[in-house]
């Protein structure tokens, strides 16, 4: 019995990658259609995302400090309970 499924994907490096897992066992053939539409204004793209991950600043002595004083940040000096 054929089942029609509509799921957002993302085309990069030659893959399309869904935006959500399906419930399909593997090796069932399917038939794609692929129907593009223009980014959403304000909605950043994966690519966009990952840019600014890259230009983020590098590791300094106060971000070695939050990562080494992690629970004292979070939860005072009680710790973390």
């Amino acid at each position: 019995m054929a089942m029609s499924t509509t799921v957002e994907a993302i085309y990069e490096n030659g893959i399309l990658r869904l935006s959500r897992p399906i419930d399909l066992a593997e090796g069932t053939p399917v038939e794609v259609i692929v129907i593009t539409r223009s980014p959403q204004p304000g909605k950043r793209t994966p690519a966009e995302i990952l840019a600014e991950i890259a230009a983020m600043a590098t590791e300094n002595e106060e971000s070695t400090r939050d990562a080494r004083d992690h629970d004292q940040i979070l939860y005072g000096d009680q710790g973390a309970r």
